[in-house]
């Protein structure tokens, strides 16, 4: 009878830790790419004929 409490603790408490990690948004999300698509966008935002127009404007008016 212990035996199976001893399990069902154990793996009750694995249970438990698995799904507390399996919820974390921060697994999920790795800030080196959320930076490197911040960065593509800005860039991506300069090259273009609208964006280099708006750089531009912003520069004249400085």
């Amino acid at each position: 009878m212990i035996d199976y409490i001893a399990l069902s603790i154990g793996h009750g408490l694995l249970a438990l830790a698995f799904w507390h990690l399996f919820m974390r948004r921060s697994v999920d999300v790795d800030p080196l790419i959320e930076e490197l698509r911040e960065a593509e966008a800005a860039n991506r935002k300069l090259t273009s004929t609208a964006g280099r127009n708006a750089a531009r404007r912003e520069g004249s008016d400085a």
